[in-house]
This record gives structure tokens, C-alpha cells and sequence, in this order.
């Protein structure tokens, strides 16, 4: 099995499992992504209503 895992490393290419944890990582930090826009737009929609409701006074 060691033979194997030289070629493979020498190849550039990895093992499947660790391709499908490269998957997962990715859509986790895409999750993170969605997330990070999501509470940036309710908090923007915050500060624009706090901008009105100062403006009325």
C-alpha cells in the first residue's frame, strides 16, 4: 500500500475520501458565506430603519 500512496502522491491526485472532504469543507464554507450575507443585510436593514426613525426626531 505504500508504493500505491507514492504513486498517487507523485501524481498530484489524493485518495477519494479525501476528495469528498474537500467537498464537504467547501460547502461548508459556502454555508459560511450565505450566512455572512444574510446577517449582513438584516443588519443593514436595521441600520436604515434606526437612520429613519433618528431622522424623524
Amino acid at each position: 500500500m505504500d508504493s500505491f500512496q507514492q504513486v498517487m502522491d507523485a501524481l498530484g491526485t489524493q485518495p477519494k475520501a479525501s476528495s469528498s472532504n474537500n467537498k464537504k469543507r467547501k460547502w461548508r464554507e459556502i454555508e459560511q458565506l450565505k450566512e455572512k450575507f444574510q446577517l449582513e443585510k438584516e443588519l443593514k436593514a436595521f441600520d436604515d430603519s434606526l437612520e429613519s426613525l433618528l431622522e424623524e426626531f
